[in-house]
């Protein structure tokens, strides 16, 4: 884990400098007049490279933190995450250093977006439902709990798995799949009673 903190903190600084230098030599432009769009050629292959690595060791970092919090299948959808978001930034880096304008990109982008968000909404909200009980932590895998809920009732049942959508739960009646969204709404405390569950 160590090794990725190391490897993403390093390789983030390296396109963070290759970004800093196109533009100190775009401030130069007469020193180098010929040679400016080589050098933001270079500086956005540096970025892309580093930023890459970058990206997946601190994601790949990240979800190992999320893991050893004792959400063990949310680590793996926090790092897919966090190294696309990472992607993202990486590529839009690399675009702005070889001139291309963003304002369009951007634009174009934040529709596409818009229409993503609506279309998926449910699953959007079952995401951040995740993060907020990954900071909360009201429970953790193989606790007992009671959970309460309009839309579910009142059962008594143990965590079984935590994902970025899903939380498994093992019933009297069977096992279930609660999206994260109600789990969040939704009373969870400790049962007074869980000899019915084992």
């Amino acid at each position: 884990m160590k090794a990725n903190w190391f490897k993403g903190v390093l390789s983030g600084i390296i396109a963070i400098a290759a970004i800093l230098f196109r533009s100190q030599v775009a401030h130069h432009v007469s020193l180098l007049a010929n040679n400016i769009h080589l050098v933001g050629w270079i500086a956005a292959l540096v970025v892309l490279v580093t930023g890459i690595i970058c990206a997946r060791n601190l994601g790949s970092a990240i979800g190992e933190f999320v893991t050893n919090r004792k959400f063990w299948s949310a680590g793996a959808g926090v790092r897919i995450v966090i190294t696309g978001f990472g992607y993202v930034i990486v590529l839009i880096s690399a675009l702005s250093l070889v001139g291309i304008s963003l304002g369009r990109l951007l634009v174009s982008v934040g529709l596409l977006g818009v229409i993503l968000g609506i279309a998926a909404q449910q699953s959007l909200g079952n995401f951040f439902a995740a993060l907020v009980l990954l900071v909360a932590h009201p429970y953790s895998v193989g606790d007992y709990v009671e959970i309460r809920s309009g839309g579910i009732g009142t059962l008594k049942a143990k965590i079984l798995e935590t994902g970025l959508t899903y939380v498994t739960i093992e019933t009297d009646e069977g096992i279930l799949k609660i999206p994260n969204s109600v789990m969040l709404s939704a009373g969870i405390g400790k049962p007074n009673d869980t000899s019915s569950l084992n």
